[in-house]
């Protein structure tokens, strides 16, 4: 489903795989819409914020990579019109 970094340990892989799931199931409003939860952006904020309170753990970079797949997955779906 998801390409995996090559360095992931089987355990980081794991959580990279469920995480992704995850993030498909969060909803993001529609960019010219200003109502509206968007679950999507409100995990970048919290994962930047828990980042920024502890620089360099791996499960926060995996969560930065899983969410800009997720924004970029979302954003080719939109432009196929799916």
């Amino acid at each position: 489903m998801n390409k995996l970094s090559s360095n992931d340990s089987e355990e980081e892989a794991s959580f990279r795989e469920r995480y992704a799931q995850e993030l498909q199931k969060k909803k993001q409003q529609a960019s010219n819409s200003y109502r509206g939860d968007d679950e999507l952006m409100d995990e970048k904020r919290r994962v930047n914020q828990q980042e920024m309170k502890t620089p360099g753990r791996r499960g926060e970079k995996i969560k930065q990579e899983e969410l800009d797949r997720e924004f970029v997955r979302r954003s080719k779906l939109k432009e196929v019109g799916l």
